[in-house]
């Protein structure tokens, strides 16, 4: 195996293009798949709200309690899950994953109390803990440096796939109310948990650890690519602390945590509610209607992550597009807060292209600074904290808005969390944060 450090040339740079080409094809929208399954398992208690709390008696504040405590098993649990699949591989840990957290997703239908409701999403937390984080650390072994921004920006297309693709599949689901014996939400809960597990039996026959183990991918092209990683990850060493012990006393990995936080808070205050915040602008219940509707401002952030943060890594400036992104967050809520229903959709359209758009590039800087143990244990930790906002979100939303008896506070504390995003990003160092990720010998180390 080469030991220099230089990039690579000639045909061997051919071969490395060809093999990123290969896994991105192949590997990529298995990811997205899996992605959009778990976010729309974690997400559509908000579509299921107002007839789940019509048949079981759940109070608003229990409900907030219960969408919320996923968050805290999921943190609990994110860091051992996350060193399991570096010491275990992806392909049984991602696909454990997914088959016991659809399992524990479709047993939601039967959660009739506001204790049940609790104890069966903490499981959830608990069952789904590591897969985000997995998947990232996953495209590390897979993507150089200089992919990973069009990488992650594809990947998350996840999320709004869930919820563009998601809502019309909820919102008919509950539209099926009395199908078999049961309630739509009930429906709606074993119908898409199910189907997570269903994938998660496929992934574990169609994916693989790393390009050596690819039998899809010619061995010149899987030795390359295995060369430039490990080049990568050499240079990472020199520059980088690769302990895990020695990742989390770092305050650079604090200051990652918290941003990530404060950028959640704002996409799961915005994931929860927005099927019940467009159900209040159109005064229609939740249902199919409604589910289209919520459909457009996840569309127009597909149309935005297709291009903005790749565009952003290949600028050189990500530091500055990232704080477009959590700005976009923030004045789109607050407008939304005092517009009409076109209004309203329009401005949320802006929100949720920020979200789209900040968490890819967002995750180009831990991904550059941190390798080996460190990574898989850092980007759990990031995450872990990070994900904490969707206990926050729901909860001080909930509360704010029954204090101030005004739906339009809440959306500013949401609005709040985007701008604490842009003032944490605008504090990375542009020396380190601006620099283009291009060359796989000068690797991103993204400084605070």
């Amino acid at each position: 195996m080469e030991t220099n450090l230089h990039p690579v040339h000639g045909d061997e740079e051919v071969l490395v293009e060809r093999a990123i080409r290969r896994a991105k094809w192949r590997i990529v929208p298995f990811l997205i798949l899996m992605y959009m399954l778990s976010y729309l398992d974690r997400a559509n208690i908000g579509f299921a709200q107002q007839s789940y709390q019509a048949s079981t008696g759940v109070s608003n504040a229990a409900f907030a309690f219960g969408a919320g405590i996923f968050f805290i098993a999921y943190a609990l649990f994110e860091v051992p899950s996350n060193l399991m699949m570096h010491r275990v591989g992806a392909r049984v840990w991602l696909s454990r994953i997914m088959v016991t957290w659809g399992l524990i997703s479709a047993a939601m239908a039967y959660a009739s109390s506001d204790s049940l409701f609790s104890f069966i999403r903490f499981f959830l937390g608990a069952a789904e803990a590591g897969l985000f984080p997995g998947a990232v650390l996953y495209m590390t072994y897979w993507f150089p440096a200089r992919a990973r921004g069009q990488i992650m920006g594809i990947f998350y297309f996840g999320s709004p796939l869930a919820l563009m693709l998601g809502g019309p599949l909820s919102g008919m689901l509950l539209e099926l109310d009395g199908l078999f014996g049961l309630h739509g939400w009930q429906l709606m809960f074993l119908v898409e948990g199910l189907l997570a597990s269903v994938v998660g039996v496929c992934g574990y026959f169609y994916l693989c650890n790393r390009p050596e183990d690819a039998k899809w991918m010619p061995r010149d092209e899987a030795r390359a690519l295995a060369r430039a990683l490990a080049a990568e990850d050499r240079q990472k060493q020199k520059i980088g602390k690769m302990t895990f012990r020695a990742a989390l006393v770092d305050p650079k990995l604090l200051h990652f945590a918290l941003l990530y936080f404060s950028i959640q808070i704002a996409g799961y205050g915005v994931a929860f509610y927005l099927p019940t915040q467009v159900s209040a602008l159109l005064h229609v219940k939740v249902g199919l209607h409604v589910g289209l509707i919520s459909a457009i401002p996840w569309a127009c952030a597909i149309v935005a992550g297709a291009f903005y943060p790749g565009f952003a890594v290949r600028t050189g400036h990500r530091r500055g597009f990232a704080v477009l992104s959590a700005l976009s967050i923030a004045c789109g809520l607050a407008v939304s807060a005092n517009m009409g229903p076109v209004g309203a959709i329009m401005a949320l359209c802006f929100v949720t292209m920020g979200i789209m758009t900040v968490q890819p590039i967002f995750w180009t800087f831990p991904a550059a600074y941190l390798g080996g143990t460190a990574a898989a244990g850092g980007f759990a930790v990031i995450n872990a904290i990070g994900n904490l906002g969707g206990f926050f979100a729901p909860t001080v939303r909930n509360a704010v808005e029954a204090s101030f008896h005004s739906v339009p506070a809440g959306l500013y504390v949401l609005a709040a969390s985007g701008l604490v995003a842009a003032l944490l990003l605008a504090m990375l160092r542009p020396a380190q944060a601006d620099r283009r990720v291009s060359d796989p010998a000068e690797p991103l180390r993204a400084e605070v």
